[in-house]
C-alpha cells in the first residue's frame, strides 16, 4: 500500500520555472502522516482522529491521484479491520463513491461493501444516502465497479430495516439487470441481493413488479452454484404467495423441470432449497399434479432416504403436500414411500419431519382402501402405538387424525382393534389439546361402526383411564357440539350391537343415559331467533339432538 501511495503523491507537472509538486502544504503532511500510519498499521486506529484526518485531507483535495490514493487505503484498511464506525468515517467514502473516475469508484465501493458487513454500518450508510451513489456504480460500464457496488447493496439488504428502503430505492431495476451479467462475480453478487429481498410480503412484490422472475428462473439453467443456491431460495421465497404462485404458473413452463433437476445438485444445499421450493409451489394443486408428472418423486425419495436431515425435512415438507392432491396418492405409494416415511416418525430429535411424515401417511390413506392396507402393512399402526404418547402435541395430533383415517376402512378395523389401540387412544381423549382429544375420539367411534367383535370396548370399558365409559361421559356433557356429536354417534353405534353385555354395560350407566338425556330435551336454537353477533352451530346442536332421541329410543327399546 505504501507503494501504491508514493507513486500518486509523486507526480509532478511542468511549470516555466521547471517542475513544481502538485501538492498543497498540508496534503503533503497528510501524506507523509499517512504513509508513517501505514508503516505501524498493526498499532494504528485509522478511525481515530489522526488517521482520519489524514485521509479525509486526501479526499478534499482536487487532485484525482489522493482521491485514488484515499480511496485504496480505505480498501485495505476496511478489508483487515471491519468495525462500527462513525458519520465522520463513512462521509469522506461516501463522497469518494460521487467521483467520476473508475479506479476511485472501484475502491471506495470496495472499502462501503466491506463496513457494509457489521449491522450498524448497514443502517448508517443508508440512513447517510449511500444507495442513490450505489445505484450509479450499478449501471457503471466497469465490471469491478458493478461487483463491488452490487456486493455493498447484497450486504446492506441483509439488514431488515433496510429492506424496504433499498426497494424504494430504485435498486431492483438495475439489480435484476445485472443477475444477467456475463461476470459470474456480478452475477453471484445480483441474486444475493434479490435474494435477501425476498423476505417481506412487500419487497417480494416489488421485485416481481421490476422483472425478477424470468430472470431468476433462467438463472437455473446456470453452471454456477452458488447462483443456483440464490436463485432456488429466491423463487422458493416468492413462491410463498398465492399470486405469485399463479404468475410463476402463468409465465414459467420450465420452471418445475428445472427445480427437480437441481434436486440432483451436487450441493446440498442447491438440492435442500429446489425441493423447499417445490414445497411451496405444490401449495397449490395443479403444482401438485405437475411435480408427479414431471417425474419428481424419485429424486424426492433420494432425498428423503439420504440420512441428512436438512434435505430429509425439506423432502418429506414437500411429499407432504404433493400427497395432498387424491391422484397422487397411489404413485407415491407405489413410489416407495411408505417405508421411509413410517421409519421418520421414529426422527424423535425433529418434531417437524415426523409431523410432515404422519400427516403424508393420513393423506395418503384418504380415499383408498388399498393404500390404507398398504399403510397399515408397512407398520404405521404399531409404530403410532408405540410413540404416540410420548410425541410432541403437533404430532400426536396428526398421528391420531391418521389413526382415524384408517379406522374408517372396514376391512382393517378387527386389526386396528386387535392392536391393543385403545391403549393409547382413551387416555389420548384426556389431552390437553382439543385437537388430539377430537381425532382420539372419532377414531373411537369409527371403530365402533360395523364391526362384529365389541370385546375391546367391553375390556376397556372402565380404563384405562376411565375407560371408554368416561370417555363418553366427558364427551357427553363438554358442551362441545363437535365432541358431543361424536360420543352420542359412539353411542347409538354401540347400541346398535349385538353384543348383549355390551347393551347391559350402557343400560347400567345411568350418568350416560342422564346425559344423552339432557341432550334429547335441550331446545334446538333457529337461526332466525340468534342476537346479532351471537355464534352458535345450529346445524350441529340440531343433529346432536336428533342422534340423543335415536339413543333414548334405543334404550327404551332395548328397556323392553
Amino acid at each position: 500500500m505504501g507503494g501504491v501511495l508514493s507513486s500518486c503523491i509523486c507526480c509532478r507537472s511542468k511549470s516555466k520555472d521547471g517542475y513544481a509538486p502538485l501538492l498543497a502544504d498540508n496534503e503533503r503532511e497528510a501524506v507523509a502522516l499517512l504513509l508513517r500510519y501505514l508503516e505501524n498499521r498493526n498499532d494504528v486506529d485509522f478511525f481515530s482522529d489522526g488517521p482520519l484526518r489524514a485521509l479525509c485531507t486526501l479526499v478534499y483535495s482536487d487532485n484525482v491521484d489522493l482521491h485514488r490514493s484515499a480511496a485504496l487505503a480505505f480498501a485495505e484498511i476496511t478489508e483487515k479491520d471491519v468495525r462500527p464506525v462513525t458519520r465522520d468515517a463513512l462521509e469522506p467514502i461516501l463522497l469518494l463513491l460521487q467521483t467520476n473516475d473508475i479506479e476511485v469508484q472501484r475502491a471506495a465501493s470496495a472499502a462501503l461493501g466491506n463496513l457494509a458487513v457489521d449491522d450498524d454500518n448497514k443502517v448508517l450508510i443508508v440512513e447517510m444516502g449511500g444507495l442513490e451513489p450505489l445505484i450509479r456504480q450499478m449501471m457503471s460500464p466497469n465490471v469491478e465497479v458493478q461487483c463491488n457496488a452490487v456486493g455493498c447493496i447484497t450486504n446492506l439488504a441483509t439488514h431488515e430495516s433496510n429492506k424496504t428502503k433499498i426497494a424504494r430505492s430504485g435498486a431492483l431495476v438495475p439489480l435484476t439487470k445485472l443477475a444477467k451479467s456475463k461476470d459470474m462475480r456480478v452475477q453471484r453478487n445480483a441474486t444475493g441481493a434479490l435474494l435477501n429481498m425476498t423476505h417481506s410480503d412487500q419487497n417480494r412484490q416489488e421485485l416481481v413488479n421490476a422483472g425478477a422472475i424470468p430472470v431468476l428462473v433462467s438463472l437455473l439453467s446456470s453452471t454456477d452454484v452458488d447462483v443456483h443456491y440464490y436463485c432456488t431460495t429466491a423463487l422458493s421465497n416468492i413462491a410463498v404467495d398465492p399470486a405469485n404462485r399463479k404468475k410463476l404458473a402463468q409465465t414459467e413452463p420450465r420452471l418445475v423441470n428445472y427445480l427437480i433437476h437441481l434436486m440432483d445438485s451436487t450441493s446440498a444445499r442447491v438440492q435442500c432449497q429446489a425441493a423447499l421450493a417445490l414445497r411451496n409451489l405444490a401449495s397449490d394443486e395443479n403444482y401438485q399434479l405437475d411435480i408427479v408428472r414431471n417425474n419428481g418423486l424419485e429424486p424426492l425419495k433420494r432425498l428423503l432416504v439420504s440420512g441428512y436431515m436438512p434435505l430429509v425435512l425439506s423432502s418429506v415438507a414437500c411429499i407432504r403436500n404433493i400427497s395432498i392432491h387424491p391422484l397422487n396418492e397411489s404413485p407415491i405409494v407405489d413410489a416407495g414411500f411408505l417405508k421411509p416415511l413410517v421409519e421418520l416418525l421414529n426422527n424423535s430429535d425433529n418434531e417437524e419431519i415426523q409431523c410432515h411424515a404422519i400427516s403424508t401417511l393420513r393423506n395418503l390413506a384418504a380415499s383408498s382402501e388399498r393404500n390404507k392396507r398398504a399403510i397399515v402393512d408397512a407398520g404405521a399402526v404399531e409404530t403410532c402405538k408405540n410413540l404416540i404418547l410420548s410425541v410432541p402435541l403437533s404430532v400426536q395430533s396428526e398421528m391420531t387424525a391418521c389413526l382415524a383415517v384408517l379406522a374408517l376402512s372396514e376391512e382393517l378395523k378387527p386389526l386396528l382393534l386387535e392392536s391393543g389401540i385403545f391403549t393409547v387412544l382413551i387416555p389420548l381423549t384426556h389431552s390437553v389439546s382439543l385437537d388430539v382429544q377430537g381425532n382420539s375420539a372419532a377414531a373411537l367411534g369409527n371403530l365402533s361402526s360395523k364391526i362384529q367383535v365389541f370385546n375391546p370396548f367391553i375390556e376397556n370399558w372402565e380404563s384405562p383411564d376411565g375407560g371408554i365409559h368416561g370417555y363418553l361421559q366427558r364427551f357427553l356433557t363438554s358442551q362441545d357440539t363437535t365432541f358431543e356429536h361424536i360420543a352420542v354417534w359412539t353411542m347409538l353405534q354401540l347400541l346398535d350391537s349385538n353384543d348383549d353385555k355390551l347393551k347391559s354395560l350402557i343400560l347400567n350407566s345411568e350418568d350416560l343415559i342422564d346425559a344423552v338425556t339432557v341432550l334429547a330435551r335441550r331446545p334446538v336454537p333457529e337461526q332466525s331467533n340468534l342476537a346479532n353477533g351471537e355464534e352458535i352451530d345450529v346445524e350441529g346442536e340440531g343433529e346432536v339432538n336428533a342422534l340423543a332421541n335415536q339413543v333414548i329410543m334405543v334404550i327404551q327399546q332395548t328397556a323392553t
